[in-house]
């Protein structure tokens, strides 16, 4: 499995980041069969959170075993806005995941520069994170986000405060719309020159669910086969980014090991025509 450097925090992490969100709803079992099948594939990143169903005690399960909690770099977040209520969820995310600290702690889900503000104002949530990296609870502070607004709200977020990561949505199909992928180029670009970490969501969206048959616990509609999974993956992988998130279903996760394992670059007149296929035969998760 490829490594890449994860901005200034000089982590090298796996372009494969294991997403927690596979855990929603699966016993102990199966859930260490994953992460063993994740070990195996030389995964060293985890991002996790509170509403990711079980996901906290499943793979604090896991870390739990002899020097597993130091084979990885461990990512959370917090979706509540206030200080108070984030300095909760913290603890509860340290008790879960059995640990004293996290590598990384995220502003969990900001969509909107209104939530920006409620994050980044006085009392917000972004108060306990850099208290929490202060008490050495985290090393880096890191903010995450879906929706079309995502790129732009984080390019605000970046000169608000200098977080060491973002966390936002990238797939061939979103970026067909020419105002996302504007955001998302300037993005990047702000990030190359920042030295921050960049994580990718979603990078194997379909499209929404709309009257098809929910056959994942994704909130997408995914693709299923091998090769349009290789081609989602290697158009990620062909950007300028650390690596992106698994899927959040336990089913596709080999099939999006084994996508990055095999990844290969695609030329900048190969990405452009998987944009203009996308724009064709797909809709966008985010309009």
């Amino acid at each position: 499995m490829q490594t890449r450097r994860f901005g200034r925090t000089e982590h090298l992490s796996s372009v494969a980041i294991f997403g927690g969100a596979a855990f929603w709803e699966v016993d102990q079992a199966q859930a260490d069969a994953t992460m063993a099948r994740v070990v195996a594939a030389g995964v060293n990143h985890i991002d996790v959170a509170p509403q990711y169903g079980l996901a906290e005690e499943r793979i604090g399960a896991w870390l739990a075993r002899p020097g597993e909690r130091e084979r990885f770099f461990l990512g959370c977040k917090t979706m509540d806005r206030t200080k108070t209520g984030a300095a909760e969820e913290l603890q509860r995310s340290l008790t879960r995941l059995g640990t004293d600290h996290l590598d990384l702690y995220q502003l969990h889900a900001v969509t909107s520069l209104e939530e920006l503000d409620a994050v980044t104002s006085p009392g917000g949530a972004l108060e306990t994170l850099i208290r929490a990296r202060e008490a050495g609870l985290t090393r880096f502070l890191g903010i995450t986000g879906h929706g079309v607004d995502a790129p732009s709200v984080f390019l605000e977020a970046l000169e608000r405060f200098p977080f060491d990561s973002v966390l936002f949505p990238m797939n061939f199909v979103q970026m067909g719309l020419p105002r996302y992928r504007r955001a998302t180029d300037a993005l990047l670009e702000v990030c190359r020159e920042r030295d921050v970490g960049t994580m990718v969501i979603k990078s194997i969206t379909r499209g929404p669910w709309g009257a098809h048959d929910e056959t994942h616990t994704t909130w997408y509609r995914p693709f299923e086969s091998t090769g349009d999974i290789q081609r989602a993956v290697d158009f990620v992988l062909s950007h300028d980014v650390t690596g992106l998130c698994t899927a959040g279903d336990a089913t596709l996760l080999p099939l999006v090991l084994d996508a990055c394992e095999a990844f290969t670059p695609m030329s900048q007149a190969d990405r452009d025509a998987l944009i203009a296929e996308g724009s064709r035969g797909y809709e966008p998760l985010f309009a």
